[in-house]
């Protein structure tokens, strides 16, 4: 299983190399395996690669869920006690 998160392109280097938006985070990344990625295109990125072009529906669904992550971390979970 990999966890890949959306991001969105906003420039294109030499290298097939490509600035991308993570949540307000800039980062750069491969473009090597989504050669048909453009500006402005959301992008899932799993380890430095953009790996699928995504539409920006699905990109901001999954990033709204992603931005829920402090809040359900914050509930504290109860694990039963182990007996010793």
């Amino acid at each position: 299983m990999c966890l890949a998160i959306p991001a969105q392109i906003t420039e294109i280097e030499e290298g097939n190399l490509a600035t991308v938006d993570i949540l307000g985070v800039t980062r750069t990344i491969s473009i090597d395996l989504t050669p048909q990625a453009q500006v402005g295109n959301y992008v899932l990125v799993h380890a430095g690669f953009a790996i699928e072009v995504v539409d920006e529906q699905y990109a901001q669904e999954t990033l709204d869920l992603i931005r829920q992550f402090p809040d359900l971390c914050a509930d504290e979970v109860m694990l039963p006690q182990v007996e010793r």
